[in-house]
């Protein structure tokens, strides 16, 4: 069965739609991360620490904190 011309039609748009969503998506992800790491380098991480560790150590910190709180 032969697709109509407007079937043909919203099939693209809706490809635009979702690639455009995508990158959007991405930019503003990618924005959080660097802000993310901005902070946690200037406000988080201990002496010698890089962003990565601090991230982890945090993480383990909140964890355990989590866990004594049950």
């Amino acid at each position: 069965m032969a697709k109509s011309k407007l079937v043909k039609v919203n099939e693209k748009v809706g490809e635009k739609v979702v690639d455009t969503y995508k990158k959007v998506e991405n930019s503003v992800v990618g924005t959080y991360h660097k802000i993310e790491d901005k902070f946690v380098d200037k406000y988080l991480t201990k002496d010698g620490e890089t962003v990565e560790d601090a991230k982890k150590r945090l993480k383990e910190e909140e964890k355990q904190s989590q866990e004594e709180n049950k």
